[in-house]
């Protein structure tokens, strides 16, 4: 099981583009062990899916996103948000805001996919 996270995204998700050890321990232990919601999605790359997870940190109920690869299982980083932010209040292709950040964020993994700014981790 392989969490890949784009150099791009982090920089949008997490301030001045920096991973805590701590968010980086949350993001991928719930990829590992936590409960998948799918959810729908737009301009989705074949063979993929969009899942979202529920978490509980010590800053409080977070929502991630992840893009997964159906065939290998390997989670691309999409969102990471608190629950009470424009987007991880309503993570759904229905919020306007999502939908537009949603195809924003497609864009830029895709672009760091070929470029190959990315972190990969193993778990």
């Amino acid at each position: 099981m392989t969490v890949v996270i784009a150099h791009s995204i982090r920089r949008k998700e997490f301030k001045q583009g920096k991973i805590s050890p701590m968010d980086l321990e949350i993001i991928l232990g719930s990829y590992a062990e936590g409960i998948m919601v799918s959810i729908k999605g737009e301009a989705l790359p074949k063979g993929s899916r969009l899942v979202k997870l529920y978490v509980t940190t010590i800053a409080g109920a977070r929502r991630i996103v992840f893009l997964v690869d159906v065939e290998t299982g390997t989670g691309f980083l999409l969102f990471y948000r608190g629950k009470n932010d424009t987007i991880g209040k309503n993570i759904t292709i229905k919020n306007p805001v999502f939908r537009k950040r949603l195809l924003q964020y497609l864009d830029l993994l895709q672009s760091d996919l070929v470029t190959g700014r990315m972190q990969t981790y193993t778990l």
